[in-house]
């Protein structure tokens, strides 16, 4: 915003002066306010965030925990299996025995696969922080305190 303020000298000449007019800058009270504000909603942003990756973490950990459950499960089969194995061995001489060891190599292979895709989902899911939350919190702190100092 500015303003034209026409002066007149002594000896009949006349001068436009432009005048800058500037805008109020905010009060203590204002700026203290403002700040209190926009913390308590980068707060309010920081604790969604944290919220939302223990979430995610915490049913990466839970699929790993049932695909390990599953697999155990199914090592307990395979076990049985080789077990049965045994026994149509030593009962018989025919080639039963074979199919059964078969089966057995079959289900300790899938416990196998599961048991890696478990272990690998409770990796993506530990540790149990909200890292994301924690930079952004710490960037945060880091930013306000830049600005403190200037």
């Amino acid at each position: 915003m500015s303003h034209v303020a026409t002066t007149h000298t002594d000896d009949g000449v006349t001068s436009r002066v432009s005048e800058r007019v500037t805008a109020r800058e905010p009060s203590t009270a204002e700026l203290v306010s403002r700040l209190s504000e926009q913390m308590t909603r980068l707060a309010r942003d920081e604790i969604r965030l944290a919220v939302a990756e223990m979430r995610t973490k915490g049913k990466r950990v839970g699929a790993g925990a049932g695909l390990l459950g599953g697999a155990g499960v199914l090592a307990w089969f395979g076990l049985m299996t080789v077990i049965a194995g045994v026994v149509l061995l030593l009962a018989t001489v025919m080639p039963a025995w074979i199919a059964a060891f078969i089966v057995a190599v079959a289900v300790f292979v899938i416990a196998g696969v599961l048991a890696l895709i478990g272990r690998k989902q409770i990796d993506r899911g530990t540790p149990a922080v909200p890292e994301e939350a924690i930079a952004g919190v710490k960037q945060d702190i880091a930013t306000v305190s830049e600005r403190a100092h200037r």
